[in-house]
């Protein structure tokens, strides 16, 4: 089967190297860079399973600039281009999706298109509408920045937004791609599985929410969360997972899904979803409020993304501390070696973690490094359980 992959970020290029093990994929990127990175075997994300298995499989699998090379004959066209959440119209902005459909189905007349970008819920129906084909399929994706591949070879579930055969042919396509059998898959109605993806998201910012506003309990208290963590995650019903306090739920996904969610309720009466998006505001100006009383002169942030093995800092909540502290007017400098463009919004950017360490009075962290070891008296940070 010849495959077009729309967009090669974490979720694109994920699904393009599971589907190339046994069709012709072509990926397709407006950056020519990670276009050249892909032909090159080369990773364009921070994903080490990833690296590895786009060197050592045999991979039917090349990328291009060019829109209209990919989907000359294309049987499956995937979309997986950015939707970030506008907040003038409260609702993500969907015209990459948009204008990949209108190519798509232009120039593909037989061709299922798989959107796995996340949308709001109706708009498989309104598209589907307006360009006048039942060939348009939301499945929503799960995956985990750092770990993107594993958790297509290994997924916990296929949800598939299409009762038909063209559903269950991609669920079909993707449970082949698999390392694992027995793989639930699910096949909804496409408004549903619109919803799963962001009741999903936003379940889990809530559970972020939750075990950060205890900690912010314990912490005015003077109490020891991790007993109370401890203790109540002993209830099966609750668990032992996900419960790390964190500066807030930041990244790509969760920020952007609880606020598409909250507009998507409309006249729907809510409280726990308004609560879930204004939580992670709190959260921030409370632990900000705890730096700021320590009075240093110099902040050192050590690292802008949201977790371990990632490379995407995108509305991480590291950045909504630092801009609550600078507006106290206290020094932050920043150390991150991704970054090339220095200074980071009025912020020094180091790539020398000693001087670093030596220039900052406090060092917040979201997450806990050994390179900070020998500087722990320094350390900000809520890590309890040394985990993402």
């Amino acid at each position: 089967m010849k495959i077009a992959v729309f967009g090669l970020g974490y979720v694109g290029i994920s699904n393009a190297a599971l589907l190339a093990q046994n069709h012709s994929v072509t990926g397709v990127d407006l950056d020519a860079d990670r276009v050249a990175q892909v032909n090159d075997r080369i990773s364009p994300v921070i994903d080490d399973e990833l690296s590895t298995f786009l060197t050592e499989q045999a991979l039917d699998l090349r990328a291009t600039t060019q829109a209209e090379e990919a989907l000359d004959g294309a049987e499956l066209v995937i979309v997986a281009t950015p939707t970030n959440y506008d907040p003038d119209t409260n609702s993500f902005n969907t015209s990459s999706v948009d204008m990949v459909l209108s190519q798509a189905v232009r120039h593909c007349a037989d061709s299922t298109i798989i959107i796995k970008s996340t949308i709001p819920v109706g708009y498989i129906e309104r598209m589907r509408a307006e360009l006048g084909t039942d060939r348009i399929i939301f499945s929503p994706e799960f995956l985990r920045e750092g770990q993107a591949l594993r958790d297509n070879l290994y997924p916990n579930r296929i949800v598939v937004g299409d009762q038909t055969e063209r559903g269950q042919a991609f669920a079909d396509v993707m449970v082949q791609g698999a390392a694992i059998d027995d793989i639930p898959v699910l096949l909804t109605n496409p408004s549903e599985a619109e919803a799963i993806k962001l009741f999903s998201n936003t379940y889990l910012a809530m559970r972020v929410a939750y075990f950060n506003e205890l900690d912010s309990y314990a912490m005015a208290g003077g109490m020891d969360s991790r007993q109370i963590i401890d203790g109540i995650s002993l209830d099966p019903r609750i668990g032992g997972h996900y419960n790390n306090p964190s500066f807030g739920y930041g990244g790509y996904c969760l920020p952007k899904d609880t606020k598409q969610l909250l507009a998507n309720y409309n006249d729907v009466p809510q409280n726990l979803i308004r609560a879930i998006v204004d939580a992670n505001r709190t959260r921030k100006d409370f632990l900000a409020d705890q730096i700021i009383a320590k009075a240093p002169k110099v902040v050192g942030v050590y690292r802008l993304a949201m977790k371990s093995g990632s490379d995407n800092y995108r509305q991480s909540s590291i950045q909504g501390i630092m801009k609550r502290i600078k507006a106290k007017g206290i020094e932050v400098i920043v150390f991150e070696p991704l970054l090339d463009d220095e200074p980071f919004f009025g912020s020094r950017v180091y790539r020398d973690l000693e001087a670093f360490k030596a220039d900052s009075d406090l060092i917040v962290t979201n997450r806990q490094a050994e390179v900070l070891d020998d500087v722990q008296e320094k350390v900000f940070t809520r890590d309890l359980f040394g985990l993402d």
